[in-house]
Parts: C-alpha cells; sequence; structure tokens
C-alpha cells in the first residue's frame, strides 16, 4: 500500500495537470470562436464567387477548360487534412483510419497522398505511402496563403496530367462536440447543383472571354473552397481538444477525490494503529 507521503505527492501531481487541462480547454474555446466567426467572414465572398463560376461554366464547352476535364482514372492524389498537434481525443485518429479505408476502396488505381498537417504526415509516412508533397506546422497561424498554396501544387499537378483526380479528406466541423469526416473531389472541378441554378438566366459581356476568366477564377474558387476547409479542420480540432480537455479535467477531479478519500483512510488506519500500540503500551506497563 503507498505511503501517505506518496499518497499527497499524487494527488499533488493531479492537481497540476487539473490546472494544465482546464486552461487548455479555455484556449481551444477562444480559439474555437476565432475560427467559426473566420468561417462565417468566408461565405459571402465564395457564394458570389461560386455564382459566378456557375454562370460561366454552364455556358462554355468543357474542353476548352483544362480543370473542368475529365479523363481516364489511373492515378489519384489524396490530401489528407489534420492536425499539427494532439491532445485532441480521436480527431486524427478516426480520420487517418477513414483515409486507409479510402485507399483500400480504390482497386487499380495508383494512389499518392498529400499530408496536410504534422500529425497525418508522420502517421503515413512511417507506412510507406507514396507521399507527393507535405505541408505542416503551419496552422496555429492559419492564413490563406497557406490555401492558395496548397491549391497552386495541386492544380499545377493535374493540369500536368500527373494525377488524373484529386480529392480532399477532411474533419467538417459541427459543433463544439461533433465532427464529420468528409471526402470532397477537387479536380478534375464539378460545379455544385447550386452554382449552375442560373444556366437560363440574362448572359452578360465579359473581357477577356469567358474561357479565360474560367481558367482564372476556378483556381481562385479553389483556393476559397481549401482556405474554407482549412478553416473547418481547424475549428474541428479545437471543438476537439475543447472536449478532450474538459474530459479529462473532469477525470482529474474524480481521481483526487478517490485519491483523498484513500488518503484519509490510510490516515485514519494509522492513527488508530498507533492508539491501538498506545494503549497496548499502557496496558502492558499496569502489568508490571
Amino acid at each position: 500500500m503507498a505511503t501517505l507521503r506518496e499518497i499527497k505527492r499524487r494527488i499533488s501531481g493531479v492537481r497540476s495537470t487539473q490546472q494544465i487541462t482546464k486552461a487548455m480547454k479555455m484556449v481551444a474555446a477562444a480559439k474555437l470562436r476565432k475560427a467559426q466567426e473566420a468561417i462565417i467572414s468566408t461565405r459571402p465572398y465564395a457564394q458570389k464567387l461560386a455564382h459566378t463560376i456557375g454562370h460561366l461554366v454552364a455556358r462554355v464547352e468543357e474542353t476548352r477548360i483544362p480543370l473542368l476535364q475529365t479523363r481516364e482514372m489511373n492515378k489519384v492524389l489524396m490530401v489528407v487534412v489534420t492536425s499539427d498537434r494532439g491532445l485532441c481525443g480521436a480527431f486524427n485518429h478516426n480520420l487517418l483510419r477513414f483515409a486507409l479505408s479510402r485507399i483500400d476502396q480504390y482497386n487499380e488505381e495508383e494512389i499518392f497522398l498529400f499530408p496536410v498537417g504534422r500529425k497525418g504526415y508522420s502517421f503515413l509516412e512511417k507506412r510507406n505511402y507514396d507521399i507527393f508533397a507535405h505541408k505542416i506546422q503551419f496552422f496555429n497561424a492559419l492564413e490563406f496563403n497557406d490555401a492558395s498554396e496548397i491549391v497552386d501544387k495541386l492544380v499545377s499537378a493535374y493540369c500536368d496530367r500527373v494525377f488524373d483526380k484529386i480529392e480532399i479528406i477532411y474533419n467538417e466541423f459541427k459543433s463544439a462536440i461533433q465532427q464529420n469526416i468528409t471526402v470532397e473531389q477537387i479536380l478534375p472541378f464539378v460545379p455544385e447543383e447550386t452554382m449552375m441554378a442560373e444556366k437560363s438566366g440574362i448572359d452578360f459581356l465579359y473581357e477577356p472571354d469567358k474561357p479565360q476568366i474560367l481558367n482564372y477564377i476556378i483556381p481562385k474558387h479553389l483556393s476559397i473552397q481549401m482556405w474554407k476547409i482549412l478553416l473547418e479542420s481547424n475549428a474541428a480540432e479545437q471543438g476537439a481538444r475543447m472536449a478532450a480537455m474538459e474530459s479529462a479535467t473532469e477525470n482529474a477531479q474524480e481521481l483526487i477525490a478517490y485519491l483523498t478519500l484513500t488518503y484519509n483512510r490510510a490516515r485514519q488506519a494509522a492513527i488508530t494503529k498507533e492508539i491501538s500500540e498506545i494503549v497496548g503500551g499502557a496496558e502492558a506497563l499496569k502489568e508490571k
């Protein structure tokens, strides 16, 4: 059985850990609020750009836009978005397990990976997957240029026919306690139905012509889309970390209560033993 000093030392250690997890929960909550605000502020521009693309795509031949062209699928690139840091529960584990099952769904195609986030990169590199590129250690100071840098590599690789399909796997933010693992096809670019809603509407005059404009603004739209995905993943990460730290704080409180009870029982047993020894000694003196 542990001594009173050891139990007291454990209680002190758990209390210190509890203070850390509580502080981390508060930091995660502040970062989550900031990430949510960034997602909301991105929506108006993204919606307007999507509306413009839908208007143009409906009036242009697909063959004139390289990013719209589909071809025989031989090589597939998967962009796997995880976090740079841990201590966020099953956030990364669940996504990476899903990514591996997604890889298994392809049969004859060659699969290449583009890990975004240190946790995913470390996991996939150790398992000898074909890594096309990676981007790590940037979520703590996330900027739009990070999304543009990723998209530039993806667009260049697709236009050079390095890959025939590019998709992205990430955690979509739903709430502080819920994240949905989502798969989206990035290239070839496929306009959503909502983007094509104005197909029968009034046309406009464009300068330069429509194909040139599309070839310019589709990568811009993909950068916005990637920016939103990074923000979603970041918000989901903070939500997962906040929930994990709250759970850790509660567990620490339960452990402190258990250790305190154990300490009190051990102390009571020690006092009872001392009293018994004193009484026994007094009785022995009386007998003499």
